[in-house]
Parts: C-alpha cells; sequence; structure tokens
C-alpha cells in the first residue's frame, strides 16, 4: 500500500521531485519504491525517457485501481476508529420536513427491529440541508426529495407517489372527477420553501408552465396542516398525495390529468469516503416503510374523502433490480 501510494502521487505530478516533496520525503527512496512496485508487478509504469514524464499503458490502467485501493484502505481504517470508540451504534440520519408522526414511528420501530443494538438519531431536515451535511460528514445517510445533484453519492430504493391537486370543497373544479393543469388557471399556487427541496420546487413551476397553468402567485407553507389551512381558506390550490387532503374536511383531493407530478424520494449516502455500513440498509428500509405506509394511509384512513384515486399511487424502484410499478 505504501508503494501504491508512491505510485498515485507520481502519477498525479508527474515528476519525481514535486511528489517526493508532496509526500514528505527524499527523491531516491521514492524511486526506488516506484522501481521496486515494477519490478513487483513485471511492467514499467512511467516512461522516463523524454524530458516530461508520463505514465505508460500499464501505468494508466493501474492509476484507478491504485486510487480505488488508496479509497478502500483508508475506508477500512477510519471504520475501525469509528468502531472502536462505538460511533457506528448511532445512525444519523435525515428525513425531509412534513414526515408523518406516523411514518417516523414505523421507520424508527422497523430500524430497532432489523438492528437491535443501533440507535437511530432521526432528524427532520431539508433536502438541500441533508445534502450538506452529508458532504461534510454530519449526516451518514439521508431521504431526499429528486431530481438532486448525486455527484459523490450512492442512491437507494426510490419511492414514488402521484401527486394530485388539493382544492377548496366548494371550487367548481371540485366537482370534475380529475383536474388538468391548464384548468388551474387564475389560482395562486401554495408550496412548500424552495429551500427545503429546490430541485423538486421548480420541477413542480417547469411542469405547470409546460400544462397549460401559470399561477397567478406563490404562497409557502413548511407544514402540510398550513398548506391546508391556506388551501381551504381560498388562498390558493397545492399539490400533495391523497391522503394529505384528507386530514382537513373543507377540502377535497382529485387525481390530475395524465399524471403529470410524481414526487420521487430516495435514501442517499457517500459514495467516496468512508460511510456507515448501515447507511444502504437505512434507505432500503426506509423505501419499504414508505411503501408500507403509504398503502396503509390509503386504504384505512376513514378521514379521506372518497374521490377517484390511481388504482396504484405508489412505486418503489430498486437499483439493482428491474423498475416495478
Amino acid at each position: 500500500m505504501r508503494h501504491l501510494r508512491i505510485f498515485a502521487a507520481v502519477a498525479e505530478e508527474l515528476h519525481f521531485s514535486r511528489a517526493a516533496d508532496r509526500l514528505g520525503m527524499a527523491q531516491p527512496p521514492l524511486s526506488q519504491a516506484v522501481r521496486r512496485l515494477e519490478k513487483e508487478l513485471g511492467v514499467e509504469l512511467f516512461d522516463r525517457s523524454r524530458r516530461q514524464v508520463e505514465l505508460t499503458p500499464a501505468g494508466a490502467v493501474l492509476v484507478d485501481e491504485a486510487r480505488a485501493l488508496l479509497t478502500g484502505e483508508e475506508r477500512l481504517r477510519t471504520l475501525a476508529r469509528r468502531a472502536g470508540v462505538g460511533e457506528l451504534d448511532t445512525l444519523r440520519a435525515g428525513v425531509p420536513p412534513g414526515t408523518t408522526v406516523a411514518t417516523l414511528s414505523l421507520l424508527l420501530g422497523t430500524c430497532a427491529e432489523h438492528y437491535p443494538g443501533m440507535s437511530v438519531d432521526l432528524q427532520e431536515i431539508t433536502t438541500d440541508e441533508q445534502l450538506r451535511l452529508i458532504a461534510s460528514g454530519g449526516l451518514d445517510v439521508g431521504l431526499v426529495h429528486q431530481p438532486v445533484d448525486i455527484t459523490g453519492l450512492r442512491l437507494g430504493p426510490e419511492m414514488r407517489v402521484e401527486l394530485g391537486v388539493v382544492l377548496p370543497r366548494v371550487s367548481p373544479l371540485a366537482q370534475l372527477p380529475e383536474v388538468a393543469l391548464a384548468q388551474l388557471a387564475g389560482h395562486d399556487l401554495v408550496l412548500p420553501p424552495r429551500a427545503q427541496a429546490p430541485g423538486w420546487y421548480d420541477r413542480i413551476l417547469d411542469t405547470c408552465r409546460a400544462g397549460g397553468y401559470v399561477p397567478t402567485g406563490l404562497r409557502h407553507a413548511s407544514r402540510p396542516e398550513v398548506l391546508l389551512a391556506l388551501v381551504s381558506a381560498g388562498q390558493g390550490i397545492a399539490f400533495a398525495q391523497g391522503a394529505v387532503a384528507g386530514k382537513e374536511p373543507r377540502v377535497v383531493w382529485r387525481p390530475l390529468a395524465d399524471r403529470p407530478l410524481t414526487q420521487r424520494t430516495s435514501g442517499v449516502w457517500p459514495a467516496d469516503r468512508s460511510s456507515h455500513p448501515a447507511a444502504p440498509h437505512f434507505a432500503k428500509l426506509a423505501a419499504d416503510v414508505l411503501a408500507r405506509d403509504r398503502t396503509t394511509t390509503l386504504h384505512h384512513d376513514d378521514r379521506a374523502p372518497a374521490e377517484p384515486e390511481s388504482p396504484r399511487p405508489w412505486a418503489v424502484v430498486y437499483d439493482e433490480a428491474p423498475r416495478r410499478r
């Protein structure tokens, strides 16, 4: 591993002297280490015949493999250190604002069932803040609303929910079995603040414009209860899941024609640093819990209005298997 670290430094600098300075060692032992590695592998890794040192074809192949091995070694060391001080006994997980108490309870209960020796520190954090904390090491795994920049991240199974429109019960549109986006013209739109999930916020507005609906105004509500209060007071319409509207008798939920809005939620965790070993398992459990909770809510919440619903309003998509809807 020491020889690979030296090789990687020279490959990046393409200069033996600069690589030695970077590693804090003299050049002769650095050159000897590269020679030993070449002898052990039976190939030359650098072309030294020119003024500028260059990688040989064998060296170019080895450099990516060497970086992967060095990253794996660092991950092993970090995990061992974290396990030694008990850090792996706690998984720091983020969930989107507005996640229901029932969903949180079900998620924590499922984690306790599958990982009885591990504590889950569950925090309600916006998508943007989750991504920032994951990048800085302050969070092990998060549940975020897509789309997001997944550079440096791994994605878990994807939870998909088709959204409909929440209307005041007295609205003429409430008499329709489904509503087209263009029919919402003239209404304000109530949305969660953009800071919660910028990519999803922009996707909603882009979809509205493409469907012929340009809101006359935008209102923001961080919590579902506030969103429902604004709609029931005639302050706008909103997009949500059918079960959300069932909490407020003065509003109704109608499916959108052609189902243009699908909210996608995925578990994410770091791909390029030492991640918590339970992170991918939490992401899968969370997708299963969200799907189970969605089914239970849709079929057993007797407060939900008896409006037509799409036959299968949710789907879980696993990256490692063909998509299921």
